[in-house]
C-alpha cells in the first residue's frame, strides 16, 4: 500500500483530472494484488470502463457488473476469472448492497451520518472477513466503481477490507456530462413511478439526486429543478419534512419556481398544515395565476378547514383553466353538498361523469345526495353503477 494515500481523506483532494492521472499511472504500475476505490456516478464508470482498454492497453481488464444486491463477492469474482487471464478487474454496482441498509431518513443521506452503525451489510461483513482470501487467491488489481455514498460505507463498515487500499481517485466529470445526466434525470421524472419504487429504489434514487446537485457544473436553475424533483420523491416515500426543506432549497435558487411553491403546499397539506399550506399555493398562483393543479390544491385545503365557499371558487378557478379536470367537478360537488346545496352537488358530479363517465366517485357521491332527498329509486341506481365499476376494477 502506498503510504503517501493512508491519509488520503484528511488531505486536501486533487483536482480530478489529476486524480485520473493518477489512477492510470497507479494501475499501470501495480502488479498481483491491489485495491483501489474509484467515486463516480454510473454514467461515468461507464465511460470509463469503455476508456480504460485503450488507455491501458497492456493489461488485461475484465468487467464485473452487479445488478442486484448479493451477500458474497468472493464466489461470482473466482466464477468470472476463472480460466481467465485478469490483471485488472473492474467492479461496477456495489451499492445495490448497501440501500437495504440505509434507514435513516431520506433527506438526510450524507456524508458520515448514518443511523444503525452496529448494522453492517453482510458484503461488507464478507469483505471484511474474506480480505486475506482476495489476496492469496486473487493476483489481481480490484477497482471498484462507487458512488461517494457506498465509498463512505466502507469507510466506516468495512474498515479491514478499506485499509488495504491501494488508492481512492475521483473521476473528472465535464459540464456536458453533468448536463446529460440531469437532463436525463428530469426527463424520466414520473410521480406516480416513485410510488411504485421500493425503499431501496427510492434511496438510491435520492442518492442520485443528490449526487448530481454537488456537481460544481450544476447551474442555479437547474439546482432548484433539482431540488424540487427530489422534494417530489421524498413526499412519495412519506418524508414529507424532508421534502419541504428541498423545496425551500429549490425556491432558494428560483424563488418564482411555481411548481416547487405548488409541490410545497402538498407536503403541507400531508402534515395537516393546511393554513400554510394555502399560503404556498397562494405563492405558486402569485408567479403562476393559471395554474389550475395549485388552485386545486387549494380548494382541498380549504375544504378541511371547512371554508367551503371559498374552496368552491377555487375549484372554479381549478376548471376556468381545465374544464375537464373531472376530480374538480367531484370535490366541488363536495363542498356543495356541505353546504347543503344538494341540486347544484348533483349538478357537479355529473360534469365529472361528463368528463370520466367510469368515476365510481361520482355515482356514490350522487347517490348520497339522491338518498338525502328522499329520491331513493336515483339513489339506488346510482348506488349500483358505482358498484358496478368498483367491480370491474
Amino acid at each position: 500500500m502506498n503510504p503517501n494515500l493512508s491519509d488520503w481523506d484528511n488531505d486536501l483532494p486533487p483536482e480530478p483530472e489529476e486524480a485520473y492521472q493518477d489512477l492510470l499511472r497507479a494501475l499501470r504500475r501495480k502488479s498481483g494484488f491491489g485495491l483501489f476505490f474509484v467515486q463516480c456516478t454510473p454514467v461515468e464508470a461507464d465511460k470509463f470502463i469503455v476508456k480504460l482498454p485503450q488507455e491501458i492497453p497492456q493489461k488485461n481488464i475484465a468487467v464485473v457488473r452487479l445488478v442486484e444486491s448479493i451477500d458474497n463477492l468472493y464466489q461470482p469474482v473466482a466464477e468470472f476469472v476463472k480460466d481467465k487471464q485478469v490483471d485488472i478487474l473492474l467492479i461496477k454496482g456495489l451499492e445495490y448492497s448497501l440501500y437495504k441498509y440505509e434507514k435513516r431518513s431520506f433527506g438526510q443521506i450524507t456524508e458520515g451520518q448514518f443511523s444503525n452503525l452496529t448494522s453492517v451489510p453482510h458484503i461488507l461483513n464478507h469483505l471484511n472477513q474474506q480480505r486475506e482470501r482476495f489476496r492469496d487467491d486473487f493476483p489481481i488489481s480490484f477497482v471498484f466503481l462507487l458512488r461517494s455514498f457506498s465509498i463512505n460505507y466502507l469507510i466506516h463498515r468495512a474498515p479491514d477490507f478499506f485499509d488495504w487500499r491501494s488508492g481512492v481517485f475521483e473521476l473528472p466529470t465535464t459540464a456536458e456530462l453533468v448536463d446529460e445526466e440531469s437532463t436525463r434525470l428530469l426527463d424520466e421524472a414520473d410521480y406516480e413511478e416513485y410510488l411504485k419504487l421500493s425503499p431501496e429504489q427510492k434511496i438510491e434514487k435520492v442518492i442520485e439526486i443528490q449526487d448530481l446537485l454537488t456537481e460544481k457544473y450544476q447551474p442555479e436553475n437547474r439546482q432548484a429543478s433539482l431540488q424540487r424533483e427530489l422534494g417530489r420523491l421524498l413526499n412519495s416515500a412519506g418524508e414529507f419534512e424532508e421534502a419541504i426543506a428541498s423545496y425551500d432549497q429549490a425556491l432558494k435558487f428560483k424563488p418564482d419556481k411555481h411548481e416547487a411553491w405548488n409541490n410545497r403546499g402538498i407536503a403541507l397539506g400531508n402534515l395537516v398544515r393546511f393554513e400554510e399550506a394555502i399560503a404556498s399555493y397562494d405563492q405558486a398562483l402569485k408567479f403562476k395565476p393559471d395554474l389550475h393543479e395549485a388552485w386545486y390544491n387549494r380548494g382541498i385545503a380549504l375544504g378541511k378547514l371547512i371554508r367551503f365557499e371559498e374552496a368552491i371558487a377555487s375549484y372554479d378557478q381549478a376548471l376556468k383553466f381545465k374544464p375537464d379536470k373531472h376530480e374538480a367537478w367531484n370535490n366541488r360537488g363536495n363542498a356543495l353538498g356541505n353546504l347543503v346545496r344538494f341540486e347544484e352537488a348533483i349538478a357537479s358530479y355529473d360534469q365529472a361523469l361528463k368528463f370520466k363517465p367510469d368515476y365510481p366517485s361520482a355515482f356514490y357521491n350522487k347517490a348520497c345526495y339522491y338518498a338525502l332527498q328522499g329520491n331513493i329509486e336515483q339513489a339506488l341506481e346510482n348506488l349500483q353503477q358505482a358498484i358496478n365499476l368498483n367491480s370491474e376494477e
